[in-house]
C-alpha cells in the first residue's frame, strides 16, 4: 500500500503574532495564498523504516512520528519543491502531508482537524509559521481570521484565477523574528491595522497594498527586495508585488501567465494559485 499527499505551499503577506501558553491556541491571524506546488509526501510499505527527504533535515519527521505509534515498519519521502526558510510555508507543509499520510496509512482514524493540530504543533515547537497549517487546509487567497490551529482558528477562502512569480534570495530565520519582543510589537500593531483594512476590501488589489505596507512599516523588507519589489510596482501590467512572510523572497500578482513568462530575472519561478488545496493519492502496491 502506498499513500501520497500533497500540500499546497503557502505564502504570507501580513500577519499578527498571537501568543497563548496553549500551543493549539498560539498563532496568527493575516492573509496570504496557497501554490500549486509545495510538498509532496509519500509513505508506503517497506521491510525496514526509511526517510527520505530532498532537502533539510528530518527533524519534521521524527516530530511528527512521535504522534503515530505503530508496529509496521515503513518508507517515508518528501518532495519538497521550493526552497526552505524562504517564506514558502515548507515546513508546515512537510509537517501536514506526513501527519495526514501516516494517518490514512496507518489507519489511525484522525480527521484532518486531529491532522491539522498535530501539524501546528510541531509548527509552534520549532518557532516556524504561527499561521501555515491552517492556511493550507483552505485553497485560494486565505484570510485568517482567528488565530490557532485547525479547529480552533478560523479562515475564509476566496478563489481567484491568478498566476504568481517569485524570486528568493535567501532564506530567514523565522524564529528569529517571532520569537524576538520588539518585532512581536511592532508585527501585532501593525499586522492588526492592515487585518482591519482587508475585513473592509476583501480585493487583490488591497491584499497586495497592505502587504507592501506591512513589510516596509515593520521594516521587515530588505534592500535586495524592496529593490525588486519596486520594480514590479511600477510596471502598469503587473498587479502587484511585496514580500514573502517570512523570507527573502519577492512576489508577484499577474492575470497573465504570458506577462510573467516574459520577465528575464535569473531563478524567477512562476505558480499559479492553488484553489484545491490538498490532494490525496491512495494505490495498492
Amino acid at each position: 500500500m502506498s499513500i501520497t499527499v500533497f500540500v499546497p505551499a503557502h505564502i504570507t503577506g501580513f500577519f499578527t503574532i498571537e501568543n497563548n501558553p496553549n500551543p493549539l491556541k498560539r498563532g496568527s491571524c493575516g492573509a496570504g495564498f496557497l501554490l500549486d506546488k509545495g510538498v509532496k509526501t509519500t509513505v508506503k510499505k517497506s521491510e525496514i523504516f526509511k526517510a527520505n527527504v530532498n532537502q533539510g533535515t528530518d527533524i519534521i519527521i521524527n516530530l511528527v512520528l512521535k504522534h503515530f505509534r505503530s508496529d509496521e515498519t515503513f518508507e517515508i519521502t518528501q518532495d519538497i519543491q521550493l526552497p526552505i526558510g524562504a517564506g514558502f510555508g515548507t515546513s508546515a507543509a512537510s509537517a501536514l502531508g506526513l501527519s495526514l499520510a501516516l494517518n490514512e496509512f496507518l489507519d489511525h482514524g484522525y480527521s484532518l482537524i486531529e491532522c491539522g493540530q498535530i501539524a501546528h504543533e510541531v509548527e509552534v515547537s520549532l518557532g516556524g509559521g504561527l499561521g501555515d497549517v491552517i492556511a493550507q487546509t483552505a485553497g485560494g487567497l486565505v484570510l485568517r481570521t482567528k488565530p490557532g490551529a485547525p479547529g480552533i482558528g478560523e479562515v475564509k477562502s476566496f478563489h481567484e484565477d491568478i498566476y504568481i512569480g517569485a524570486k528568493t534570495f535567501g532564506a530567514i530565520d523565522t524564529s528569529s523574528i517571532i520569537g524576538d519582543e520588539f518585532h512581536q510589537i511592532n508585527i501585532r500593531k501593525i499586522g492588526r491595522k492592515c487585518l482591519d483594512e482587508f475585513t473592509k476590501d476583501q480585493s487583490i488589489s488591497n491584499f497586495l497594498d497592505l502587504s507592501y505596507d506591512f513589510s516596509l512599516k515593520t521594516g521587515l523588507m530588505t534592500g535586495q527586495v524592496r529593490s525588486l519589489v519596486d520594480y514590479f510596482n511600477s510596471r502598469n501590467d503587473i498587479l502587484g508585488s511585496s514580500m514573502a512572510m517570512l523570507g527573502n523572497t519577492v512576489f508577484v500578482f499577474a492575470y497573465n501567465q504570458s506577462i510573467l513568462q516574459d520577465i528575464d530575472i535569473e531563478n524567477f519561478n512562476i505558480y499559479k494559485l492553488n484553489n484545491k488545496g490538498i490532494c490525496y493519492d491512495k494505490s495498492q502496491l
